[in-house]
């Protein structure tokens, strides 16, 4: 969105959001001004805006959420999308998480720790791979899956004594994976 205010193409929230405040100072309050339609997060106080994901991307993270749902425990929640709050000035939108119930019910976002963290690639998976994945294993997230869409294919990645992320399987579509954390379920990503 790099649409500069002049041609009036972004909604005046936007031009004032992104023109007229210096990086590292956007809030949780700035992303409940946002217009619909995109997805925001805020790293260390600087706004990544990306655009809405693609059909590929929106079936997998349908099918993860399914089966996850249909194993979840009473006490757990899938939710998808749902903002989770590591730090301060971090906010994250995952694809999906597993949560405790008590812990997402009337919330806005989760602020405290998930016990998965579900992110389907977008684009390159670049942020994925890297920052998130960094910031997860710093939050103590004790699964983090990466899915890429266009494969589709997905891997498992858990905290291991040192806390780090080390990767647990990975499947690709049409195999099947069974997994303990965060709970008991099985899965099998579609062919495609």
């Amino acid at each position: 969105m790099a649409v500069h205010p002049a041609s009036g193409a972004t909604p005046p929230v936007l031009d004032d959001l992104v023109y007229n405040r210096p990086p590292g100072h956007f809030t949780d309050a700035d992303l409940e001004q946002l217009p619909e339609g995109y997805g925001y997060e805020i790293v260390d106080g600087t706004l990544f805006v990306s655009p809405a994901p693609d059909a590929a991307h929106q079936l997998l993270v349908g099918e993860l959420h399914l089966q996850l749902r249909l194993a979840c425990p009473a006490e757990l929640a899938v939710l998808a999308p749902f903002d989770y709050k590591p730090d301060k000035d971090t906010t994250f939108e995952p694809d999906l998480l597993v949560a405790r119930r008590a812990d997402v019910v009337g919330a806005k976002r989760l602020e405290r720790r998930p016990l998965l963290v579900v992110e389907v690639r977008s684009g390159r998976g670049l942020r994925d791979r890297t920052f998130k994945r960094a910031a997860y294993e710093e939050a103590g997230v004790p699964s983090y899956w990466l899915a890429d869409a266009n494969e589709p294919s997905l891997t498992v990645l858990e905290l291991n004594a040192d806390g780090r992320y080390v990767e647990h399987a990975h499947i690709a579509g049409g195999e099947p994976l069974r997994v303990e954390r965060p709970y008991p379920v099985e899965l099998r990503l579609p062919n495609g």
